[in-house]
């Protein structure tokens, strides 16, 4: 037992290192904006291709089949990370609306992780679907939705409060307080949900390749995290899934 206690709290601090390590890098990144942060998106898709392919491969032994694989995981990545590239190297006068719904996105996303693991850990209950992801709980879902409504409704009233003011570099947070972000309750209330459920399905497909695959991570980029699909699932849904509804809109304009 105090063997076992050792490793976990051994594990713990791998995974908060290797936790800053990443934070720091993104943000850096991020900070850096333009040409540093297209690179960064870049390799961060390249790299999660690379994990999906080597998934695919362990549980797919047929040719043609592999294929349609890669041409599915190469779209949904590639599209995922184009966004986030375009959304986080933007500078000009549209910079700051850019910025924003990257960081509803990365919000909603870390905000749902964490409702949901502290709702799951909390109440338990039912499983959604234990076959693919033990883990997972209906209670978590609902305390996931919760985190990511929350977390949209401070951001929008931040960005409100911030309105007109500039970065270090020069770029505009929101060229002006519009009723879009004014009304950020009602917005909230009705993106926070289905965000917080893209990403879980996100996390549940990449769980269900995994099983399929017969592994227990993704890849072992990251001490104590694994590979970084496993850190980016919901993300990449949420991304993907943004883009399905850009390019919904633009065909109806």
């Amino acid at each position: 037992m105090a063997g076992g206690e050792a490793k976990k709290k051994s594990d713990l601090g791998v995974r908060a290192a290797s936790a800053v390590v990443m934070v720091a890098i993104a943000g850096t990144a991020l900070w850096l904006g333009g040409w540093a942060f297209l690179a960064f998106a870049l390799v961060l898709g390249l790299a999660v291709a690379w994990e999906w392919w080597r998934l695919v491969q362990a549980f797919e032994p047929r040719f043609l089949a592999r294929l349609l694989w890669l041409l599915a995981g190469l779209i949904y990545v590639g599209s995922a990370c184009w966004l986030i590239a375009i959304l986080g190297s933007v500078r000009d006068e549209t910079g700051g609306w850019a910025r924003l719904l990257l960081f509803g996105i990365l919000g909603g996303v870390i905000f749902t992780d964490i409702g949901a693991y502290f709702a799951g850990r909390t109440f338990g209950g039912p499983k959604i679907a234990p076959a693919i992801s033990p883990s997972k709980t209906w209670s978590g879902l609902v305390g996931g939705m919760v985190g990511a409504t929350l977390a949209l409704f401070g951001l929008f009233k931040l960005a409100l409060a911030l309105s007109g003011t500039h970065t270090a570099d020069g770029a505009t947070i929101l060229a002006e307080p519009i009723e879009l972000v004014g009304n950020s309750l009602k917005i909230a209330v009705l993106v926070g949900p289905p965000l917080a459920i893209v990403a879980q399905a996100g996390d549940f497909l990449e769980s269900w390749m995994k099983r399929r695959a017969g592994v227990k991570d993704s890849g072992k980029l990251i001490p104590g995290h694994g590979g970084l699909f496993d850190r980016l699932d919901g993300l990449l849904a949420v991304s993907f899934v943004s883009v399905l509804v850009m390019l919904l809109f633009v065909a109806n304009l």
